[in-house]
Order: structure tokens, then C-alpha cells, then sequence
């Protein structure tokens, strides 16, 4: 009992999950500053803000719905705790269950949710401008993203448990080396930045323009709640990734490790590059991108992977 509690809270668990997201944010933020000729923040930068948050005062908007207020970090924070630890204990420890795919998509929807009920409860104008970005920008990504799990679903023989996928990929090659499994990569990488509210992504945030927009009013540990359900993400998302498409067979735990983390750094250049070489795109702008570019290339990933390719 002890052993399977110190396995969903530390290894590899949520706290294994913070920290290794918190190192993933800082090596974007480092990239990002090389990219610009900057130096950027030293590797424990990430901890030292989020301990600066938890001893800060929490203050509360005078016309604000409180309870909703409060409630949507934690929410957030307690939905993003448990993605990490589905996936984490099924990567690492080749643990599943029944429609877990189906879960975790589920509970992917929370933090954003969450997120926009947090900044609709403020009654802030500029927090509502980026809840309606938000909002906009869930209906197009999310939309993507089930394109790219479908893709998954039928290379696995039409399975929603995570093992399954993970498992044929294993015994036969990762679904990357295909047509419809690249495709379902490049499409779930934009997913990633959307998600996160990285550029061109980031209109809901969008510090020159609302100031934080869907954050703005939060302060102390409410918004501490929310920074560490990002930097959760920052590992959860891009596991997700390499757990649906992109599972190398390794032969040893060291191998495993390994191999993830090449993974995992690789896809965070990624971000980076893409984050570094656009400008931040109008909400409309980016809802046709996901609607009328990435959807249809998504349902064309699909028929790829009917027909075995």
C-alpha cells in the first residue's frame, strides 16, 4: 500500500511530474533567450517562483464570485495531478486500465475549463477577453487533438487502453513511421501549444494586450495552483505524445529513461523554434488554422490509418 501511494504521489507520480515539467518550462525559457540572444533564467528559476506565490497574500476581487474563484485552481491543479499519474504509471510502470485514452481526454478539458469559470468569476473585462479567447480556442484545438487519439484508436486495432497502443508499437514499430502517425504528431505538437498558451498561441494570455488576460486577477497561491498545473502539463502533454505515438522498444529501464528524455527535449526544441519564429496570431486567425488547415489534415490522417498507412 505504501509502495503503490509513493508511486502516484512521488515516483513517478505527480511530484516526479512537477519536476520534471518545471525543468521542461525552464529549458523553453532557456532556448527562447538563446534564440534572442539572452543568457536566460538559471535552472531553478521556475521553483524559486512558485515559492515566491505560496508566501504571498491571496487577494480576492471585491465584486468577484468567490467560491468559483477559489475553486477553479484547485480544480485545475487536481485534474492536471491525475493525467500525470495515468500516464506516468503507464509509461513507466506499464500500467492501464479500460478507456483510460478516454479519461485523460476528459480530464485534459478541465484545466482549461477551469481556467475560463476562474476568469469569468472575477469580473475583470480583460479576464473576460481572454475567457472568450479561450473559449474560441478550445473549440478549435481540441477538435485536432481528437482527430490525432482516432488516428491512435484505429493503429492499435480500434483499443482505448493506453497498454494497447503502446504495447503494438512496442512489438511492432512506433506509429511516427507512417503517414497518418507523422501527421498526427505535427498536428498534436500545435495541440501542445495551444493548450499551454504558447505563442502564436497565447492570445488568452496576451501580456501586451489584456495583461495575463484569464489570470489577471490571481495572486498568492490560487495563482501558485495554476502555475504548477502548467508546469505539470509541460510534462504530461508531450508524454501523451510519445505514449501514443512514439514508443521505442528499449530493453533495459535505463533504456526507457533514456530514451524519453531524448524525446522529451526534442519536442521541447520543437515548441521553442515554433514559438520563436511566429508572431502571436489573432484569435480568428488561429481558429481557422486548427478549423480549416490542421482538421482536415487530421480527418486525412484518418483515412490514412483505415487504409493501413
Amino acid at each position: 500500500m505504501i509502495k503503490i501511494f509513493a508511486q502516484y504521489l512521488i515516483f513517478p507520480g505527480i511530484v516526479f511530474s512537477f519536476l520534471i515539467g518545471a525543468m521542461g518550462f525552464w529549458l523553453e525559457r532557456k532556448l527562447t533567450a538563446r534564440f534572442q540572444y539572452r543568457i536566460g533564467p538559471p535552472w531553478y528559476q521556475n521553483f524559486i517562483d512558485v515559492t515566491k506565490l505560496f508566501l504571498k497574500e491571496t487577494i480576492l476581487p471585491k465584486d468577484a464570485s468567490r467560491m468559483m474563484f477559489m475553486l477553479s485552481p484547485i480544480v485545475s491543479l487536481s485534474a492536471t495531478a491525475l493525467v500525470c499519474i495515468i500516464l506516468a504509471n503507464n509509461y513507466f510502470l506499464n500500467r492501464s486500465f479500460l478507456g483510460d485514452i478516454i479519461v485523460v481526454l476528459y480530464l485534459l478539458l478541465i484545466p482549461s475549463l477551469f481556467t475560463i469559470l476562474g476568469a469569468l468569476s472575477s469580473k475583470n473585462p480583460l479576464a473576460l477577453v481572454g475567457a472568450a479567447r479561450e473559449i474560441k480556442l478550445m473549440l478549435a484545438y481540441e477538435f485536432v487533438f481528437i482527430t490525432c487519439l482516432i488516428i491512435a484508436i484505429v493503429k492499435s486495432g480500434n483499443s482505448v487502453m493506453l497498454s494497447d497502443i503502446t504495447g503494438l508499437q512496442i512489438l511492432n514499430k512506433p506509429n511516427i513511421i507512417s503517414f497518418s502517425g507523422a501527421i498526427a504528431v505535427l498536428l498534436s505538437i500545435f495541440y501542445v501549444q495551444a493548450k499551454l498558451c504558447i505563442v502564436p498561441f497565447d492570445a488568452a494570455e496576451a501580456e501586451q494586450e489584456i495583461m495575463a488576460g484569464t489570470v489577471i486577477e490571481y495572486s498568492g497561491p490560487l495563482l501558485g495552483f495554476y502555475k504548477i498545473s502548467k508546469l505539470m502539463l509541460y510534462f504530461s502533454l508531450p508524454l501523451f505524445i510519445i505514449s501514443l505515438f512514439i514508443k521505442i522498444r528499449t530493453q533495459t529501464t535505463f533504456e526507457r529513461y533514456l530514451v524519453f528524455f531524448l524525446i522529451y527535449i526534442l519536442i521541447i526544441f520543437v515548441m521553442s523554434v515554433i514559438k520563436n519564429i511566429n508572431p502571436r496570431m489573432r484569435i480568428k486567425d488561429a481558429v481557422q488554422f486548427f478549423w480549416f488547415l490542421l482538421f482536415p489534415l487530421g480527418i486525412l490522417g484518418i483515412i490514412l490509418a483505415q487504409l493501413g498507412l
